[in-house]
């Protein structure tokens, strides 16, 4: 499955359209000096570039910017649990002067639904700080279902399959 370009047609509350590109020659420097605000800092990389290196370096993680129109506003990444065989959603950071609009949403609903696109995809699942209220409060909002803490003692969350494919204004 090419991830040359994801797009729903979903937009920001300014009516830019949000898409999930790959992260390229072209646009890896303003993906990398994505920050996130202060106060999210205790969750997050202080930076997408973190998070642009454990996609290059692990082997793990792939890296997609997200764009608000033309504009690039935000990070997250994604994997695949050989193990459990589960695709999992990490190191998302929406740009700390764009936060508020939306595109976060945007992006985690695209996100799931392109994953839910592949035949082997039960559910999408990530984990969160339990002191992260409004990450958890964003997750629940598209369908997210919390579990019980990981190892680390964050929570776990999932969204299955029938959920991801309702309409976006039924999540």
């Amino acid at each position: 499955m090419s991830t040359d370009l994801i797009d729903y047609g979903l937009t920001d509350r300014a009516d830019r359209r949000v898409t999930l590109r790959p992260v390229d020659d072209e646009n890896w420097r303003a993906v990398a000096d994505v920050v996130p605000l202060d106060e999210q800092r205790a969750f997050v990389a202080p930076s997408a570039a973190r998070y642009l290196l454990l996609s290059m370096r692990e082997g793990v993680w792939r890296s997609l910017a997200v764009y608000a129109d033309e504009e690039v506003v935000g990070h997250l990444m994604w994997g695949h649990d050989n193990d459990d065989l589960t695709y999992w959603l990490g190191g998302m950071l929406v740009d700390a002067g764009q936060q508020g609009r939306g595109l976060g949403r945007a992006a985690v609903l695209s996100l799931v639904r392109w994953l839910m696109e592949r035949p082997d995809c039960p559910a999408v699942r990530l984990s969160v700080d339990q002191s992260n209220v409004t990450a958890r409060r964003l997750y629940a909002s598209v369908g997210f279902v919390e579990q019980e803490p990981d190892e680390d003692g964050e929570i776990v969350a999932e969204i299955a399959r029938d959920v991801a494919r309702r309409p976006a204004d039924a999540v």
